[in-house]
């Protein structure tokens, strides 16, 4: 029976606390650069008072920002409580680079920043507000655990933050009254009754099943196979390479930015998707530094996990993750960059045309019968069956602001898996397409070298179906 003092985790959200660990952070991030504007005070910093006010104002529109975990005892099923000891000056912290402080400086800042755990004692998310940016700017860092929140929920969140128009009204905060927390026997025999109606729930989800489906025998086959497709890929594993291997508990992160416009130029001359676009991109990148390490491409089984949101219209707005994946071998065998993006959209097409992000869907549902000491086992079972991920979420193309501070640039941070020492995401906010790169200190020592060939690399691809590069590839 639903209680109305908790929230269960799904066994999607709850995966994502099981992987984690000393030194595998699962906290998704972003790095916002905000023109300072009226938020300056008159010593030249930034009016935090207003900003911590202006949020608190909102956090009674995402409850989850002021609950916290608790576990339920001997089944060890997580729960989101109410914090009744909240506060908000836990949360929101505030920092300056050495005035004027450089964009390498920041990213140095936010590196660190990124590294550290989320204390789960507490609500899981931390805010940054880092004054000192050269050109009247700052910055904000923002970090919120990934078993809260998935990519699409992320790009909702910032809006419900931000204002789309430069207003600086603060509305008054709506009081906080936290629910009673419930009691460890409460959750242990609600846990009980709750894994006791399993069986019921399977029934009754079968028959909406049936009843939502034109045709269940085609259904169950496409499901069938892209389940034999993702257990194909478990035992068919990608090559070693020198960016994979074990994490260290530090970070470096860089970031590129191009125009939009152009990305969607290259992909209309190539006639594939912007996603293809973004993997060749990407694929170029990977075989230059791969090369520059010493490996041969020729000889690299390169895999790539790229996160698809499997969230519908009505869940939009909604915390938690709706996502699957694509497990895509890139081909970085191919230096043509025409050859190159032409087997990536013939793959990533039959990816589509088969449904293949069903397969880990379907996991993520029967593991909702999963006690989370096989959820565990489970998740670090598909450890080392991919060299990096790549996440591409669209923003929204029109500005963001903070009390009138208008938004300048989004840098996205995608969390690293265990073995995987960089992963790229990828945001897009008006007119820009910004990729994020994260990557372990000792795995990646040379992340700018990545950085520059990804540039390198979209240059190439353009200018091959004769697209010319005119805005500002900045990083």
């Amino acid at each position: 029976m639903a209680s109305y003092r908790y929230d269960r985790l799904s066994a999607q959200d709850n995966s994502f606390l099981l992987a984690e660990t000393p030194n595998t952070h699962m906290h998704v991030a972003g790095l916002q650069i905000f023109q300072l504007g009226d938020l300056a005070t008159e010593s030249g910093g930034v009016d935090m008072a207003a900003i911590k006010a202006k949020t608190e104002a909102q956090l009674h529109l995402i409850p989850r920002y002021r609950q916290k975990i608790q576990w339920t005892p001997v089944t060890q099923d997580p729960v989101w409580v109410d914090d009744a000891e909240f506060s908000i000056d836990y949360h929101m912290r505030h920092t300056s680079l050495p005035r004027p402080g450089s964009l390498d400086q920041l990213k140095l800042l936010a590196a660190r920043v990124m590294a550290q755990q989320l204390d789960r004692e507490r609500p899981l998310w931390e805010m940054w507000v880092v004054e000192g940016l050269e050109g009247d700017r700052f910055a904000m860092i923002s970090k919120i655990h990934h078993c809260m929140i998935d990519g699409m929920a992320g790009v909702d969140l910032a809006q419900t933050l931000m204002d789309t128009k430069p207003s600086k009204e603060i509305p008054e905060p709506v009081r906080y009254i936290p629910k009673p927390t419930p009691s460890g026997s409460e959750l242990l025999r609600d846990g009980i009754n709750h894994r006791l109606g399993m069986p019921f729930r399977a029934i009754r989800g079968y028959r909406e099943f049936r009843r939502e489906t034109e045709n269940v025998g085609d259904e169950v086959r496409v499901r069938l196979r892209a389940l034999g497709e993702l257990f194909g890929q478990a035992f068919d594993p990608p090559s070693e390479t020198p960016i994979n291997g074990e994490l260290g508990p530090h970070r470096r992160f860089d970031w590129l930015s191009m125009s939009l416009a152009e990305v969607k130029e290259v992909r209309r001359a190539s006639k594939a998707t912007l996603n293809d676009v973004v993997l060749n991109t990407a694929a170029g990148a990977f075989r230059r530094y791969l090369m520059y390490r010493g490996c041969d491409p020729a000889e690299i089984r390169f895999r790539v996990s790229t996160p698809v949101s499997m969230r519908r219209e009505e869940e939009k707005g909604q915390l938690g993750n709706r996502v699957s994946a694509w497990q895509v071998d890139l081909p970085l065998d191919e230096p043509d960059p025409i050859e190159r993006l032409s087997l990536i959209h013939e793959t990533t097409q039959g990816l589509k045309d088969g449904n293949s992000a069903l397969g880990i869907d379907m996991i993520m549902q029967v593991a909702e019968w999963t006690p989370p000491v096989l959820l565990s086992l489970g998740a670090q079972s598909i450890d080392g069956q991919t060299n990096t991920i790549i996440t591409n979420v669209p923003g929204p193309q029109f500005p963001l602001y903070m009390l009138g501070a208008k938004l300048l640039e989004m840098m996205p941070v995608v969390p690293l898996l265990a073995g995987v020492g960089l992963g790229i995401a990828l945001f897009s906010y008006d007119g820009r397409l910004t990729w994020g790169i994260n990557a372990d200190y000792g795995l990646v020592p040379d992340l700018p070298i990545f950085t520059r060939m990804v540039k390198e690399s979209f240059i190439e691809c353009a200018d091959a179906v004769g697209v010319e590069v005119v805005g500002e590839l900045a990083a």
